[in-house]
């Protein structure tokens, strides 16, 4: 039996889907101009309890455009809190999950500044919690 957390109706599903668009909209205007604040928006607001695969799948898209974007991944950090290591650490491991060459290898570099600045636990964090996926 599905628990309280993960019951979704299609109004709200319809409702995070019109969410996730409007934020790929808004990462569009800022990619090239201001690649680390795309990154930060497509975070914020991630549907990590959902069980939808669309909505999933859309929020990817954004996070996976903004991540591409990033060119000074040291300087990102500057510049990214703390509050999104996690969640930016889950949807590393999302992106070493499609097998693309780019896309690995941008969050393989990621991954390797992410690990030195959060620590471990960021990975653990992103391994262990089953609740909240991306």
């Amino acid at each position: 039996m599905a628990s309280a957390a993960y019951l979704e109706t299609d109004e709200n599903l319809e409702a995070l889907i019109s969410r996730i668009e409007q934020k790929s909209r808004k990462i569009e205007t800022l990619l090239k101009s201001k690649p680390v604040e795309a990154l930060k928006t497509a975070l914020e607001g991630s549907p990590l309890k959902t069980r939808d695969e669309r909505c999933k799948s859309a929020n990817w898209i954004v996070v996976h455009r903004a991540m591409m974007a990033i060119r000074d991944i040291g300087g990102m950090f500057n510049s990214l809190d703390t509050e999104y290591y996690d969640i930016l650490m889950k949807y590393l491991y999302r992106g070493l999950s499609t097998g693309d060459r780019p896309t690995c290898d941008q969050c393989l570099k990621i991954h390797e500044k992410l690990t030195e600045r959060a620590g471990l636990g960021c990975i653990l964090r992103s391994l262990a919690d089953t609740v909240n996926t991306v």
